[in-house]
């Protein structure tokens, strides 16, 4: 009975389809009226390093969209006996910030440049002191601008700049529009108004035509929508592109496109003051929606937006679990040459418990994960490392802590700004992303790293693609005057359970003298960027 209920549902349209396009995955995920997840599709890819930038090929989006949409769409017909025809909402976020630019016909001009690229310092640092306001390098102005100190003879065609969402919503509805937290990793937000900041949209034209351009920046970038606003529809063309077979129907309903991280806000039921959530996985952020503004200016503090348009700061670190995976692959193979194979959940399970055992500080064992540069700590690349003493204390358990712990260090620095300094109050963090799939590890050393409780729902897993639909089914559902945060709370998260955990004293010293250490290899990271 209860799959000819879902049945009709699908039949009915009383659904919500999300899209995300992550660094690693893009998945596809249906959600029914009580928001929970009925089927879902995925598909792995990985950018490009190509001529010195890391990159993705549009082909390669569109391949991994339809691959995801086919999975989930025969996962409906697999389990509730009915084709996925009409979902009653369609939302598409991505991976945030970069530079996706078009001209007048439509046609790219340039490689996708992605968030990963730290080749904007020299305009990034302009607009901020031009601004006063901090830009930092992966935002979509920072592209920008550095192709213009460039002289890239590709900026006197340029008509629309976008992000991965603004894009693939732009192909799949026609229209040039982005969500309002998406949006504000392109170029700041005012509060006031939720729309670009004019006065700094001035300013920013004028550097425009210092350097010989006729165009303004509110003529390129996407028009703004918070939540809850309408964001076109799905024509034919679009519903081709994501299901090629023809089963998929045009006129479904389209919220406004957001990025991964008002989507994680979304999942963790983090869009109120005193809120944050933490997104852990091939990169790492944490945003904690304000009550204040900052006093100041701080290099490494994005303001940016929650997808209804509030406030929020964020600390964004390019390199979370990469350097972590690769070793962990390495002790699955050193396993399977043992003849002891495991499938990879038993492998991340059996080594993220074997670091509970670790030494608090790792018995001196200091591992720096970066990958690409990291602007937080002034990186301009990364040579992933393991550093100790001829006295430190290499075990299983104190090298799989160290990684751990350094998924985290960065993460830690640009939080101590906010919670320091600028003394923002969280009430708690709420965790989600890969780093905590494994049930109590990462969430536990992570309390006791940032010194603040740390939250993991029932939901985590689920992830930003099912954040992007309960955006989607916030836009058709929501009552007149019900705000985002107050759906969340009452529809959503209501019945929800989780689990919080507290900072450990031991774990906190430990995690102290790590993170000494850390910081004083940094000197050695500098060191093998210009060298290697």
């Amino acid at each position: 009975m209860e799959q000819e209920t879902t049945a009709q549902t699908v039949l009915d349209g009383r659904t919500a389809l999300g899209i995300e396009l992550g660094s690693t995955r893009i998945k596809a995920i249906l959600i029914g009226p009580d928001h929970a997840p009925l089927a879902s599709g995925a598909y792995s890819w990985e950018s490009r390093l190509e001529d010195g930038l890391w990159t993705y090929h549009l082909d390669d989006v569109w391949r991994g969209i339809q691959t995801a949409y086919a999975e989930m769409a025969a996962q409906v017909k697999e389990r509730y006996g009915v084709p996925l025809s009409r979902p009653g909402a369609l939302g598409v976020s991505a991976m945030m910030h970069g530079y996706l630019p078009f001209d007048r016909e439509g046609r790219q001009l340039a490689a996708f440049r992605t968030w990963r690229n730290t080749n904007t310092a020299q305009a990034a640092e302009e607009l901020t002191d031009c601004l006063g306001f901090n830009i930092p390098q992966r935002w979509s102005a920072a592209h920008l601008y550095q192709t213009v100190l460039n002289g890239e003879s590709h900026v006197g065609q340029l008509d629309f700049l976008t992000t991965l969402a603004g894009y693939v919503h732009w192909q799949l509805t026609g229209e040039k529009v982005l969500g309002v937290g998406d949006a504000s990793g392109m170029f700041p937000i005012d509060p006031a108004t939720g729309d670009y900041h004019q006065d700094m949209l001035d300013r920013f034209d004028g550097l425009l035509r210092a350097h010989g351009h006729s165009f303004t920046l509110r003529q390129v970038l996407p028009k703004v929508l918070p939540a809850g606003a309408s964001a076109g529809s799905l024509t034919a063309i679009g519903a081709k592109l994501l299901d090629p077979t023809g089963t998929l129907e045009p006129g479904i309903p389209c919220c406004p496109p957001e990025g991964d991280a008002g989507t994680g806000m979304v999942a963790t039921n983090s869009v109120a003051p005193r809120t944050g959530n933490v997104s852990a996985g091939t990169s790492v952020f944490a945003m904690a929606v304000l009550e204040r503004p900052l006093s100041r200016v701080y290099p490494e503090i994005d303001m940016v937006a929650t997808p209804a348009g509030a406030p929020a700061a964020m600390v964004h670190c390019n390199t979370c679990t990469p350097d972590l995976d690769a070793w962990v692959h390495v002790m699955g193979e050193a396993a399977a040459a043992a003849g002891a194979g495991l499938d990879t959940t038993a492998l991340y399970t059996l080594l993220y418990r074997k670091a509970l055992e670790g030494e608090p500080d790792c018995g001196g064992l200091i591992a720096c994960n970066y990958y690409s540069g990291e602007p937080v700590t002034g990186l301009s690349g990364g040579r992933p490392l393991l550093v100790r003493r001829p006295d430190s204390r290499l075990t299983l358990a104190n090298l799989m802590r160290a990684h751990l712990y350094a998924a985290m260090a960065t993460l830690k620095l640009g939080m101590d700004i906010l919670t320091g300094p600028e003394q923002v109050a969280l009430d708690r963090l709420t965790g989600h992303g890969g780093l905590f799939k494994v049930e109590g590890v990462a969430q536990r050393l992570m309390a006791s790293a940032l010194d603040v409780p740390v939250a993991v729902m029932d939901t985590a897993g689920e992830g930003g693609p099912w954040g992007m639909a309960l955006l989607a089914a916030y836009a058709v559902n929501r009552a007149p005057g019900e705000s985002l945060t107050d759906y969340l709370s009452r529809r959503v998260f209501s019945n929800v359970r989780e689990s919080c955990l507290s900072p450990n004293p031991k774990d906190r010293a430990g995690f102290a003298a790590f993170l000494d250490g850390y910081c004083a290899a940094l000197t050695v990271e500098r060191t093998a960027v210009n060298a290697l």
